[in-house]
């Protein structure tokens, strides 16, 4: 389990309200796409490729997806259309499952550790990367833990200031320095007045940019290495927040980043106001990389932990 479970059954339909725009979109392409078929046939699994396709899920995901479903029909001889919802489902789940990344919810914080847990925030301009942190920092708070926020994206004076609008309305304190800084030695000064505070967690904004993999690598490497003079395992999470509603613009920065950098986890925000969610798979199976929250709406409570089964579930439960 993961860092907190604060907001109990709220959670569930906050993710059936959030996914709903993409559940209605995939139910009736699946609907068009069985339309007078009693059966599984061919025409069908070709108009369910296009269908996960349509819906964002990524070409290579959406093969391994119908060769399983193809594997299953050959097995059983006959699968009616009836049972479609169900079998991709449970196929879904099981892909996301055997992809190996970490099953925790969320941030491991109660795993052993010496000092406080450092996330380093990483993500292009616009996609949610620094009111993701401000969501974070206050559900982190609710569930009793010290947070220190770093603005250390000291280019862009918007993003300084939009953290210590966060900082001020959750309360937690911002550490930050004159722009133009060294965003390095912000890093360095946030961990350093975390540990001194009693800090559990320390969420640092870094630059928002990339078009320059190589300077962007560069940066990211010199933060690492001033922090781990205070704390020799930082960062403990590099998280990378991509907007969901991109569909295969956010798949195109996954892989920018993970090229120029050592990212551990995800974080897809802006789900709610798409049909796009199906990225959410795709991105979960193709990096390899654990999706750690989505954010479903604007409220401080709609980033939740993301629950590979319960999302998948969701998005496939007629009843929800």
């Amino acid at each position: 389990m993961g860092f907190f479970s604060l907001f109990g059954g709220k959670k569930k339909e906050t993710l059936d309200e959030g996914l709903a725009k993409t559940k209605e979109s995939m139910f009736s392409k699946i609907a068009r796409a069985v339309a007078g078929k009693s059966k599984v046939d061919d025409e069908v699994l070709d108009n369910l490729e296009e269908v996960l396709v349509t819906s964002d899920v990524g070409v290579d995901t959406t093969l391994r997806i119908i060769e399983r479903i193809e594997a299953r029909v050959a097995r059983d001889k006959y699968v009616s259309t009836s049972e479609l919802n169900n079998i991709l489902r449970d196929e879904i789940a099981s892909l996301l499952t055997e992809n190996g990344s970490d099953d925790t919810e969320g941030f491991n914080l109660e795993a052993s550790h010496e000092g406080p847990y450092v996330v380093l925030v990483v993500g292009v301009n616009g996609v949610g990367k620094t009111t993701t942190i401000g969501k974070l920092a206050y559900q982190l708070k609710a569930a009793g833990k010290k947070v220190y926020l770093g603005a250390a994206d000291t280019f862009r004076a918007a993003a300084v200031e939009q953290l210590c609008i966060w900082g001020e309305r959750v309360g937690v304190p911002v550490i930050k320095q004159q722009m133009g800084s060294d965003p390095a030695s912000v890093a360095y000064d946030t961990v350093s007045s975390a540990i001194a505070g009693g800090a559990d967690v320390v969420l640092i904004d870094t630059a928002g940019r990339l078009h320059n993999k190589v300077g962007l690598m560069n940066e990211l490497t010199k933060i690492r290495n001033v922090i781990r003079k205070l704390l020799p395992t930082a960062p403990d999470d590099v998280l990378l927040v991509l907007d969901g509603s991109t569909g295969q613009n956010a798949f195109e920065q996954a892989r920018q980043f993970t090229a120029a950098t050592e990212v551990t986890s995800m974080a897809i925000t802006k789900l709610d106001g798409t049909a796009k969610g199906g990225v959410v798979i795709g991105i979960s199976d193709q990096f390899k990389i654990p999706v750690k929250y989505i954010g479903l709406g604007e409220g401080m409570e709609d980033l939740q932990p993301f629950n590979r089964r319960e999302f998948v579930d969701s998005l496939f439960d007629t009843k929800a």
